[in-house]
């Protein structure tokens, strides 16, 4: 079984976010970690490497340092890196972003493609199902369980108070939640194994069946009409009262608010 899994090297919030003039982020001013949901799709993809001697590349899309996460994920115990990086691939939206990915993941064999459910930068939900509609592939989102039957997989999807149980025959797509599994650490052994290894870097050449056209800031039909750091919270109303008058007065804001 050949498993490739899309990682994201995203900001880490508490080192602070910064944006470009465009509007863009500035990625290469922040502190990055590797994506929670991308995370525990690498784990499920490492425990099926456990079980069934599957092979595990990953694959990321990012700036030269998107390197360190794949490394990350080489410690952790995958196979293969590969860093997809060029100038002309900056700036893109998810529609630029998965029809890249895609390019890439048409160069390699596979049988399961697992990828986050979301990233913590933009939150959309919309890369992995564009991938999966760029290899004309099924998908199956919000995966709380998977196991493999035969060429098939079967996953448990989480939706609202319940899941469903869904089977697709592979080649398929998943997209995993953080709360799929708790991510192994990395070890000693595997951490200097992966930094002698090598990553694959490919760029705009090695993209397979993409056109310029639906690339990098150009290529992408989304554009920001203006971004910021977060709003800081004012003050609020400060008011000094005795306890049975806070009562009444904290009574009275719920009512005003609807909250009672």
């Amino acid at each position: 079984m050949k498993i490739v899994v899309c990682v994201k090297q995203v900001p880490d919030t508490k080192g602070g976010v910064k944006f470009n003039p465009d509007g863009t982020l500035d990625r290469g001013a922040m502190l990055t970690i590797m994506n929670p949901d991308d995370k525990a799709g690498l784990e499920a993809a490492l425990r099926l490497k456990d079980e069934y001697d599957a092979e595990v590349t990953v694959v990321t899309m990012g700036l030269p340092k998107a390197d360190e996460v794949l490394r990350e994920a080489m410690a952790m115990g995958a196979d293969k890196g590969i860093l997809v990086t060029d100038r002309v691939l900056g700036g893109a939206d998810t529609w630029a972003t998965s029809t890249t990915i895609a390019g890439a993941i048409r160069n390699l064999d596979y049988d399961l493609i697992i990828t986050g459910r979301q990233a913590i930068d933009g939150d959309t939900a919309q890369v992995g199902p564009q991938i999966s509609e760029h290899l004309d592939i099924p998908v199956i989102s919000y995966a709380e369980d998977i196991k493999i039957d035969g060429d098939s997989v079967i996953v448990q999807r989480q939706y609202e108070d319940r899941y469903h149980v869904l089977k697709a025959k592979m080649p398929c797509l998943v997209t995993a939640l953080a709360e799929l599994n708790e991510p192994r650490y990395m070890t000693p052994g595997g951490i200097f194994d992966a930094y002698d290894a090598e990553v694959t870097v490919w760029g705009r050449k090695d993209l397979k069946d993409v056109d310029d056209k639906n690339i990098g800031l150009a290529g992408s039909p989304t554009k920001i009409a203006k971004a910021s750091d977060k709003v800081r919270k004012g003050a609020g109303e400060k008011v000094t009262l005795d306890p049975e008058e806070a009562v009444d007065y904290i009574m009275d804001k719920l009512a005003e608010k609807h909250v009672i």
